[in-house]
């Protein structure tokens, strides 16, 4: 597996792509103003967009990926409607930084603990709520690797300030379905840098010494 990712847009969220030897590959969140991910794509055939959430800093580049590749996209049934209504994924309420996203309805449906196989790879889903309802965080078991979304960060943890946010809830996602994995996972997140489960299991002030 090869695994890509930029951050993307004004708040420099970061897009993956993972791809494997025969050309095949997976994005996920396409986030804002994309050119960089749709320049490392050229080459690849994309075979599906999961989204770990709708907010608008995740989704602002998905309908240029989803033109470009033609690929189905994939999120959790508790933010499908957030992908056409700009007050839910918050497009509407920063006028500032990005004008009203409202894009074409979602292909496929993302529930907890389904396994996808897409691109010769195995991907769990798991459904991460706090951040935002519908908030879910990717496992490739056989890699060791989690693309975490905005759940986790390296030393902190997604903000619950927002519509649909809960911090009690975001934080027993967290010490019940990531930190319950393999120390050595290496987590992907949302924005910043990438970390490991041990080390947030050691270091994060939200959650550590779980």
């Amino acid at each position: 597996m090869k695994l890509w990712m930029q951050p993307l847009g004004p708040l420099q969220t970061n897009g993956y792509v993972l791809s494997n030897e025969k050309g095949e590959g997976i994005i996920i969140d396409p986030g804002m103003q994309p050119q960089a991910m749709l320049n490392y794509i050229q080459d690849l055939n994309i075979v599906a967009i999961l989204l770990t959430h709708a907010h608008f800093d995740h989704i602002g580049g998905l309908e240029e990926v989803r033109q470009a590749t033609r690929a189905p996209v994939y999120i959790h049934d508790l933010e499908a409607e957030w992908l056409t209504d700009p007050y839910k994924n918050g497009s509407a309420r920063w006028p500032m930084v990005t004008a009203p996203i409202q894009c074409r309805p979602r292909d496929e449906a993302l529930q907890d603990g389904q396994l996808l196989h897409l691109a010769g790879l195995s991907l769990k889903v798991l459904h991460t709520p706090g951040h935002s309802p519908g908030s879910v965080s990717f496992y490739i078991e056989e890699h060791k690797t989690l693309i975490a979304g905005d759940t986790l960060f390296a030393g902190s943890i997604g903000r619950t300030d927002l519509p649909g946010g809960d911090h009690e809830t975001l934080i027993s996602a967290i010490k019940h379905k990531l930190l319950v994995l393999p120390g050595d996972t290496r987590v992907y997140p949302g924005h910043g840098p990438d970390t490991t489960i041990e080390d947030e299991k050691r270091y994060n002030p939200f959650v550590g010494g779980a």
